[in-house]
């Protein structure tokens, strides 16, 4: 294994993902534990113990640990493969209140071979309904003291749902072992939003309503729901996207500058702004699904659920008082993108009513390593005065010493660290739930729209008479 390259190697850690056979687990945690790993960012002595309902062999899950890494990466070589596996261990037979099944048995054993009194991080990969009574469970088998607690989102299903799991979590946890994951915000632009703006008087001095007409947040997918189709009809675009994460990158774009970057100023910063949110009107909503969505193996032959969505979100404060921002986001669109657009608005002078609309433009793709992009006007060398579009892109991958980290890493290595800057906090989201309650009583109509496309035609509708810059 790699040494570790940016901090000192943190106590000894005994990682517990409930949930290690899942979809979640699959695509997203397990790879990002190998590739902590092949950073030489996990703690010097580690083991992890994944835990299910099945009763599974050691070997039998370190085969599924290998068989995932081998279709979603990093590639497991064999030598930093040996190493890892030794410490990848599995307890099944469920975990609850009343049968811990193997994990208590498994967990004494990875404790006593650590050879001291390690960290416990718990991470749920499960469904939310299941984050309730996984919580008690810790409490009531004694392994929720002084530990760290990860919980996927959406944290709760509705404003109510919301506050009586805080309710239950907060009889076992102290807010401070809490980490709400929210891979959005591990983004490397993501948390360059706030950085680009707060470390250059260019972007900080037009950073509001004075300058910026509007502020498009888009994040189409290609992919479908066909391996969580149960999940996903049991959630739809409105909790799984827009809620969690749109909402959540829009705090980030529209905070105030924070007393420092440090982790509670940042959060303080962040849920302040959510709280200015206007609770959303369900007539500045559109709904949609994807043609042949009742098809999907899992979902109901009669479903309404929603698989696109898009909505005009207002901030009722004297910086974005009056500033529309755009939150649109589906699956099985006609591309896939993670986006967030500033439109500035049109100087006065001379020029005024001459530029195309998208010539004054500063946009962040979250996607990848991130990318950051401009589009102003430019003359174009000659004799005549003849205005164009000059484009510019600066990967940030490319800045020197860059060595970005996939999201699920970095907010890993964050737990790991007891860093909770990109952890949402729960005045945050109970403002969040507060602003979709509206839209969560009373949905609009869910209007169908074909595989391929941009979504059903009144979301264009919704940003008239500007358009989206994504599929226009």
């Amino acid at each position: 294994m790699a040494t570790a390259k940016r901090a000192p190697s943190p106590a000894p850690t005994v990682f517990v993902l409930f949930g290690a056979t899942g979809d979640l687990a699959k695509r997203m945690v397990l790879p990002a534990f190998y590739r902590l790993a092949l950073e030489g960012l996990l703690p010097r002595q580690w083991r992890l113990v994944g835990n299910g309902r099945g009763d599974v062999a050691h070997e039998d899950f370190r085969g599924h640990f290998h068989d995932v890494l081998t279709e979603f990466g990093p590639k497991p070589e064999p030598g930093p493969w040996k190493d890892f596996a030794q410490n990848v261990f599995f307890a099944g037979g469920g975990f609850n209140t009343e049968n811990p099944g193997s994990l208590l048995d498994v967990l004494d054993h990875a404790r006593g071979s650590l050879g001291a009194d390690p960290q416990l991080v718990h991470y749920l990969a499960v469904p939310p309904v299941a984050f309730g009574g996984l919580t008690e469970a810790l409490g009531q088998h004694n392994l929720a003291q002084d530990a760290r607690v990860v919980y996927e989102k959406p944290f709760g299903t509705s404003r109510k749902g919301f506050h009586t799991l805080d309710r239950v979590v907060h009889s076992v946890l102290d807010e401070q072992q809490v980490y709400r994951i929210d891979h959005f915000l591990g983004k490397e632009a993501t948390q360059d939003l706030h950085l680009m703006r707060f470390a250059n008087g260019l972007f900080s001095a037009m950073w509001n309503r004075d300058h910026i007409e509007s502020v498009q947040i888009d994040v189409p997918e290609k992919l479908g729901i066909t391996d969580r189709s149960v999940f996903y009809d049991a959630t739809g675009a409105v909790l799984d996207m827009l809620v969690t994460h749109l909402f959540q990158v829009a705090a980030e774009v529209a905070m105030e500058p924070p007393a420092s970057l440090a982790a509670l100023d940042l959060q303080a910063a962040r849920e302040k702004v959510i709280k200015s949110f206007r609770p959303i009107d369900p007539q500045e909503v559109v709904l949609g699904q994807f043609g042949g969505y009742r098809d999907v193996p899992g979902v109901a032959a009669d479903s309404t659920r929603d698989t696109f969505v898009a909505a005009r979100l207002w901030i009722d404060n004297p910086r974005w008082r009056g500033v529309p921002f755009y939150l649109r986001t589906g699956k099985r669109l006609a591309a896939s993108e993670q986006r967030v657009t500033l439109i500035l608005r049109e100087p006065a002078g001379p020029l005024a009513g001459k530029l195309a609309t998208d010539s004054n433009v500063l946009s962040f793709s979250l996607a990848g390593d991130g990318q950051i992009d401009l589009s102003l006007v430019a003359k174009k060398p000659g004799p005549t005065l003849d205005t164009d579009e000059a484009h510019v892109s600066i990967p940030l991958s490319g800045l020197p010493g860059a060595e970005p980290l996939p999201p699920y890493v970095r907010l890993i290595h964050d737990v790991i660290q007891g860093d909770r800057s990109l952890f949402t906090r729960p005045d945050g989201l109970a403002a969040v739930w507060k602003v979709a309650e509206p839209l969560l009583a009373h949905p609009p109509g869910v209007a169908s729209y074909p595989q391929g496309s941009w979504g059903p035609a009144q979301a264009r509708k919704l940003i008239a008479p500007g358009c989206w810059l994504l599929g226009q």
